[in-house]
């Protein structure tokens, strides 16, 4: 954390936190997801030692609570995502003081003035905007505030299997040669399949519509179309969203890609070396990576993982994030202190999270030779850049759901494109109508 305000001025600043002028502890109360791993990590203070979400997110706050004795976080693990619970909460006006959330939700909230602006108790532990990486920012500033500390940047890569890429001849000085038009993506999918006889992309299509989301909206925003007019309106039927669509159906009509595989069968397939690219999220590279350092296992020295390929415009992947908000409620001066002490560890200790596969939120960990050092991430690094959230209106969720069955439908060919794009439309745009 070298370009935030060192260390030594944040704690004089934060002398005497939680203390309210005599020895109390303050007490704060965090709530999160991640899961439950008490068994393992509940008393563990070895960030450095703990593996995946829960085990990393656990032992911080361990850490933190051993470090700071005149604060205690008390945390309340929920069930994924646990907006049911926080609305309760919030409707029996007893929030936590700090949630974690994921970053599309928080216009969600923002509007309702159900979230306090993170400015100032952010700017007290030293951390400001200008901190975090381009994507990150574009998830968590809205209306020129502050409303969460972004903790990662998730999203879609393309994992590659570079044994069958060689064999297609599709490696270029140990590198795979990536498509930069739709046109090479379908040169080089045919002659992946001519040369090896298995799917150049390997996808879920079943039950899974965000697959198609996450391509649609990509490469909508690539091509700089406006997709979000208003925020009570959604534009979808125009030539951009067209010929997106068109195109992911003409490679499923060429069988170019899998068709018939829901996720976990995607996951198998692409382990078991059934085809080339697995279009999947960052939270899949510790699994693979394991796979492809398991001597026996088809990836085995055969993997590697790339921000999607430009096919049309500018790169702008669809990305989201997780991020730590602070629910509106009372809260003693104290208690803002203990806050803003807590969100700079949590900063600092970004690059531990990375570890879990996420892009880091903070720039000077994206900058940092450890983060670099770690499997792929350098490779993928151009995601804290060029990433880009879903656009910032409300109820992302349900929108999200609506025109996932609609671009499935057309995609797998069970609808005419240009019905089903004016379906999703129409039918967006009459939610959106109601919820008003």
């Amino acid at each position: 954390m070298g370009r935030l305000v060192p260390i030594a001025i944040a704690i004089a600043t934060l002398l005497g936190c939680a203390r309210g002028g005599g020895h109390e502890r303050t007490e704060l109360y965090l709530q999160r997801f991640f899961g439950e791993c008490g068994a393992v990590y509940g008393r563990s203070t070895d960030v450095a030692a703990a593996e995946g979400e829960c085990g990393i997110v656990t032992a911080l706050i361990n850490k933190f609570n051993a470090e700071n004795p005149d604060v205690h976080v008390e945390v309340n693990v929920i069930a994924w995502p646990g907006y049911a619970q926080l609305a309760a909460q919030l409707a029996a006006r007893d929030p936590p003081d700090l949630v974690t959330m994921h970053q599309d939700f928080i216009a969600d909230y923002m509007v309702r003035r159900l979230l306090e602006p993170m400015d100032e108790v952010l700017r007290a532990g030293g951390i400001g905007p200008e901190h975090f990486t381009a994507a990150a920012r574009r998830g968590v500033v809205r209306n020129g505030r502050v409303w969460a500390l972004p903790w990662d940047t998730v999203g879609g890569l393309w994992h590659i299997n570079t044994r069958l890429f060689a064999e297609a001849g599709l490696m270029r000085g140990g590198r795979p040669v990536l498509p930069n038009s739709p046109e090479e993506l379908v040169a080089h999918a045919r002659q992946f399949r001519e040369r090896t006889g298995k799917p150049y992309l390997i996808q879920s299509q079943v039950n899974d519509p965000a697959t198609h989301v996450r391509n649609f909206y990509s490469y909508l925003l690539a091509q700089e179309a406006v997709i979000f007019p208003a925020p009570n309106r959604i534009r979808l039927a125009t030539p951009e969203a067209r010929r997106v669509v068109a195109f992911f159906r003409m490679l499923n009509e060429e069988r170019l890609t899998t068709t018939d595989q829901d996720n976990p069968a995607a996951i198998g397939a692409f382990m078991n070396g059934q085809g080339g690219v697995y279009p999947t999220g960052t939270w899949m590279i510790g699994s693979f990576q394991h796979e492809s350092q398991t001597p026996g296992r088809p990836l085995h020295g055969g993997y590697t993982v790339y921000p999607y390929p430009r096919l049309w415009g500018r790169p702008a992947p669809v990305v989201g994030g997780h991020a730590w908000v602070m629910p509106a409620r009372d809260r003693s001066p104290a208690q803002r202190r203990a806050l803003a002490r807590l969100l700079r560890f949590m900063a600092e200790h970004n690059y531990d999270w990375s570890r879990t596969g996420h892009l880091p939120a903070i720039q000077a960990v994206v900058d940092s030779p450890r983060f670099r050092a770690l499997p792929h991430r350098a490779n993928i690094a151009p995601l804290a850049a060029t990433g880009t959230p879903f656009p910032a209106v409300r109820l992302q969720g349900p929108i999200e759901g609506l025109v996932g069955e609609e671009i499935s439908a057309a995609i797998m060919g069970q609808k005419d494109i240009d019905q089903a794009l004016a379906d999703a439309e129409r039918r967006v745009n009459e939610f959106l109508a109601e919820t008003d």
